[in-house]
């Protein structure tokens, strides 16, 4: 509210549970989306990985054991191993391994924020712990995509 005679904002204490359960409502929204986006990046990821390291794999074999075989395939085995280096150089390159755990990681911290937010909404009376609670859940969530398995809770 805005007082005429000072032009002061003052925030009616009365509104006070209203806008912290709207605020763990954005909170859960938000950890709901970003769960579901975290999801589908490791998805991504596992296929990329899957998808650059298999015929790697595969080429890599292949073109050993046909230049070991015969000197008149000793070419396109040459060809295979280069075609073999350029995925595993892809693969490596990408990290698709390192990012699908990483949006693993974020999915579980997400999903984390978004249970917190459900057990907070479905108590009679928010406080503004409960709201605390949520927002060092919210930065270990977001610093699982960088870290090692962060955890909520004081450095």
């Amino acid at each position: 509210m805005v007082n005429s005679i000072d032009s002061t904002t003052r925030l009616n204490p009365d509104g006070l549970p209203q806008r912290l359960r709207a605020e763990i409502e954005r909170m859960r929204d938000e950890a709901t989306r970003q769960r579901k986006l975290a999801h589908r990046r490791a998805e991504f990821w596992a296929r990329t990985d899957i998808v650059l390291g298999f015929p790697a794999a595969l080429l890599a074999g292949t073109a050993g054991a046909a230049g070991l075989a015969s000197a008149d395939v000793r070419v396109p085995a040459a060809l295979a191993a280069l075609a073999s280096a350029g995925f595993a150089a892809g693969a490596g390159f990408l990290r698709s391994d390192t990012r699908r755990r990483a949006n693993k990681r974020a999915r579980s911290a997400w999903a984390s924020v978004e249970a917190r937010a459900m057990v907070a909404l479905a108590q009679e009376h928010v406080t503004h712990e409960a709201l605390d609670g949520l927002l060092e859940c919210r930065q270990a969530a977001l610093a699982a995509y960088d870290g090692e398995d962060a955890q909520p809770g004081p450095s």
